[in-house]
Order: structure tokens, then sequence, then C-alpha cells
């Protein structure tokens, strides 16, 4: 049975209510997405050091290609959206299906090219010949599984532009539901399958994202009616592209610099051995938890912004920017205090090596102490999209990255080793929010000054 997509309302009621009902229905997708990485991580730790290592590498490499299918989805999710809101569900329809079949040729692609790539492009991540075998066992599994990690991706934005975040959370759980349980067969072997090792990790998450890939298309197709493969014109699938494009690239650009200064602290963090980065590898995949409440209440900020930009409230973005760095810095400094005092116990799960648990505990106690300011600069860079105003949230990045992160991490590698690269993150952290916060402001004024009325323009009736 098809329903009709109900698109929510952001621009009455209480601002505070308004963000916080958008945002729970996505807060048991986000512990799903963490949880996901963490079982991974969790269970490849038990294999030993240097296979959670291999893991830690393959970390910016993953990142980066699902950003690029992230900043697709970014371009579909939001001409949809549009097309929804003015009940236009025929040109949603062509933009969701069009949008698929465009990830599959970039996924399909990108997976060609890494997978004869793995050795020299590893190699210059700071791999060495004990690592570049487990890596290569990973990736090459995951590789061909691919497009099975592009596309949920996608879907996910796409059910939530229809109203549909309950949808959007189930599905998310499904995937790591399945995962979850395939991890230890497929690594350790149980139940008769044969012990995979790293490779059984990288092969559950390929077919519990394929399961779910197939749930997706589904309730694309049969629930919403935004799928739909039918004979079309060339010339109409190229425009959808290019539109597509026009919100994928800056959305990208912004995107990759993640995964990019990744790779550099990764290789940074190489030259004090496979315990630093193994540590490392593991602390980024806890300090996920740390994000999962703030991640769903940012996952409802660009539609809320962007709704009460086009009903003229920029009064209600005001607001909503206010809350949302409440938020963010309250909880950041409670999460900072809890992981401080469970660093110990967070590092016990993940590994027995005493210098491996010396350096996570190091990483939790330096840099979780950021994590506040972080969110208020993820949340500045949502509300200048929401704006209309992607390539100053893409300048925000790039100021957080290039600027301040891997200079910073680089002086402190030279002056105080693997601590100074930790702290060269805290002050990136608590710097960009803080900019952030300045900048996003001085864009709310201007906003506030444009749609006033000229007094001049003002007459007293006749």
């Amino acid at each position: 049975m098809k329903v009709t997509p109900q698109i929510p309302q952001l621009t009455h009621g209480s601002v505070k209510r308004t963000l916080f009902r958008m945002a729970f229905p996505m807060l048991a997708g986000t512990i799903s997405m963490s949880a996901y990485n963490l079982a991974d991580t969790w269970y490849v730790s038990l294999l030993g050091t240097l296979p959670l290592a291999a893991m830690g590498f393959t970390f910016p490499v993953i990142m980066l290609l699902t950003f690029v299918a992230g900043s697709i989805g970014t371009g579909v999710t939001t001409l949809s959206s549009h097309s929804l809101g003015k009940s236009d569900r025929e040109a949603a329809s062509d933009i969701v299906t069009h949008g698929i079949i465009f990830t599959v040729m970039v996924a399909v692609s990108m997976a060609v090219v890494g997978y004869n790539t793995i050795e020299p492009v590893f190699t210059r991540l700071g791999a060495d010949a004990f690592t570049l075998p487990l890596i290569g066992d990973y990736m090459r599994t995951w590789y061909l599984g691919a497009l099975t990690m592009a596309l949920p991706m996608m879907g996910n934005g796409i059910l939530i532009a229809c109203g549909d975040s309950k949808g959007a959370s189930r599905f998310i759980m499904l995937s790591m539901a399945i995962n979850v349980i395939l991890d230890p067969i497929m690594i350790f072997g149980w139940f008769g399958f044969p012990a995979l090792g790293i490779m059984g990790a990288a092969l559950a998450t390929v077919i519990s994202q394929g399961l779910s890939t197939i749930w997706l298309f589904y309730l694309l197709s049969k629930k919403h009616g935004l799928l739909r493969f039918r004979p079309g014109s060339l010339l109409h699938f190229l425009q959808s592209c290019r539109k597509i494009l026009g919100f994928a690239i800056p959305s990208g650009l912004s995107m990759m610099l993640m995964p990019i200064s990744s790779a550099v602290i990764t290789a940074l963090l190489s030259r004090y051995g496979h315990e630093a980065v193994a540590a490392a590898g593991a602390a980024s995949r806890i300090e996920m938890f740390a994000f999962v409440v703030p991640m769903a209440l940012g996952m409802s900020m660009t539609p809320y912004i962007s709704q009460n930009l086009g009903a003229g409230r920029i009064d209600r973005i005001r607001e909503g920017k206010n809350v949302a760095t409440t938020f963010a810095l309250t909880y950041g400094a409670f999460i900072a205090i809890v992981f401080y005092l469970a660093a110990p116990l967070l590092s016990r799960i993940f590994t027995s090596d005493p210098e491996v648990s010396r350096i996570l505990i190091m990483y939790i106690r330096i840099i979780s102490f950021g994590y506040g300011m972080m969110e208020v600069h993820r949340y500045c860079g949502f509300v200048m999209t929401g704006m209309h105003r992607p390539v100053n949230a893409t300048l925000l990045n790039a100021l957080r990255v290039i600027v301040l992160l891997i200079p910073l991490s680089y002086a402190g590698a030279y002056y105080d080793g693997i601590r100074g690269i930790f702290f060269g993150r805290l002050i990136t952290d608590l710097t960009v929010g803080t900019v952030g916060l300045f900048w996003v402001s001085r864009v709310i004024r201007t906003a506030i000054a444009e749609t006033r009325p000229d007094p001049n323009l003002i007459r007293d009736p006749a």
C-alpha cells in the first residue's frame, strides 16, 4: 500500500520541541550506526594488535569512498525533498531513480580503481609488510561489496525526506543486527563456517548491507512509490545527474576533507608503531558513541533551517541555532567527564596490549574535552547549508582540516610526540567551534537585515 509522505511543518510551535521531536526517532538509528562500527572493532581486536592496526589503516579509505556516496545522497535527498514539498511526486521519483543509477555507476568505478590500487595506496598510508596482507584481505572483500555500502546511505536520507524517520531508523537497525550476528560467525568460524579472520568482518558487513539494501528498494518502490525503473531519455538522466552534482560537489568537497585529514593523521601516527595506529583506530570508533545523540539532532537541523528560511522566520533560525549550541556544549561537557573517568575500562574492552591501552587512554582523556565544540562546528555547518550558503560550510571545514588540524598535528608531533598530536586535535576543535559560532551569527544577522522592509518604501495610507 502506497502512502503519501508527510512533510513536517517546522515553521510554527516551540523551537526546542520541534527540533527534538524530529531528532528522537533517529536516535535509535544513530546508536545502531555506532554499534555497527564498534562491533566490528571489538571482534577484530580479539584477533590481536596487528589485525586491529590493519583495520585502523582502512578507516581513511573507507571514509573517503563513503563520503563520495554520501555527497551524492545529499543531492538526491535535497532535490527529492524539494519535489515532495511541491507535491511533484513524478519529479521526486525521477531524481531518486536516476540518483540510484548514478550512485551505482560511481560506486562500481571507484571499487574497480580501489581494488587494483590497494598495495600502493596503503603503503603510502604507512602500512608495512606485516599489516599489508591483512589490509588486502579486508579491502578486497569490501570493494567487491562496495555497491551495497553506497546505496543504504542514500536511502536513509531519502526516507527522512519522505517524513519516514521511523522507517529510516529501522532500516539502520536491521543492518546493524545482521552484522552483529554474522561478525563472530565469519571471523571466528562458528557453526562450521570457516574462520576468515579480518576478511570475515568485511564479508559480514557486505552481506548485512546487501540485505538491508533489498529492504530499502522495497520501501522506496512499494511504500513511497519513488523508485520506478522505466524507459527514459538519456538527456533526462543527464539533467538529473547535473542537478544532483550541483549539491554533491560542494558537499563532497567538505566531506572528503575528513578522510584526507584522517589519512594524514594515520600516516603520522604510524611513525610511532602499530600500537599507535591500533589505539587511534579503536578510539575513533569508541568516540562515535559520544556523537550519537548530537548526530540525531544534527540530522534535523538542515531541513528545519531551510523551511524557516523559506518562511522568512529568521528569528526561529537564530533560536534554533542557540538551542543546538546549548545542547552541544552541555552534552559535550557531560560526555567528556564520563569518557575521562571511563577511559581505562574502555581500553580494557578493546585491547590487552599495555602500550595500545596507554595510547588509547591518552587519546580519550585529551580529545574528549573538545567534543562539545566539535559538535558546535558541525551544527554551524548545517545552519549555513540550510541557509543556502554551502560554500561557507565547506570553507569552515577547510579551516578546520587544512589550516588548523594538519599543521597543529605535525607541530604537536614535533614537540611532544603522540601526546602532541592529540593536543593538536583538541586545540583545533576548540578554535574552529568558536570561529563557527561567530561566522554563523554574522550570516544570521545579514539575513535579518535583508528581510527587514526598507523604511523609505513604507508610506502611510492615503
